[in-house]
């Protein structure tokens, strides 16, 4: 009861002052808050079904909304699988990228958690390989003469 109590909005807790049954008070806020599934259900589907990887700048932000929404369909009762954030992935990787999205789904992570690291991976090299370039493009040292002594 202080548990709940103490993780709940202040409005509710004075509204629920007078419940001394942990149990109660559980169902209480349960059939307060039961109808926010159907609520939420049809705008978190249409965020899963216009989630694009190719829509985010880093690795982090698409993974980050990811779980949010993945989190907001799982409390209204959807399953989302291991399988179905997989190829939520690869299926949403840009155009220019086919190549890159079939190495990834030939390297046959199982998990989710396996791609998104290698994607990270490969985010990382890929900025550190950008800033070696941009420190010191090519051609900007100077060659050396083939008939120099």
């Amino acid at each position: 009861l202080i548990f709940l109590r103490h993780h709940i909005d202040d409005d509710l807790k004075y509204e629920y002052l007078t419940v001394e049954n942990p149990l109660e008070l559980w169902q209480n806020l349960n059939d307060r808050f039961e109808h926010l599934k159907v609520v939420v259900l049809p705008k978190v589907l249409n965020d899963w079904s216009q989630l694009r990887f190719q829509d985010f700048k880093t690795v982090s932000e698409y993974n980050s909304t990811l779980f949010k929404i993945v989190s907001q369909l799982k409390m209204c009762g959807e399953v989302i699988t291991e399988d179905m954030l997989l190829e939520k992935t690869y299926r949403t990787f840009h155009a220019s990228n086919v190549l890159l999205q079939q190495q990834y789904r030939l390297h046959g992570f199982k998990k989710y958690r396996e791609l998104i690291g290698s994607l990270l991976i490969a985010e990382q090299n890929n900025e550190l390989l950008l800033q070696n370039h941009e420190s010191s493009p090519t051609g900007s040292a100077p060659l050396l003469e083939v008939n120099a002594t």
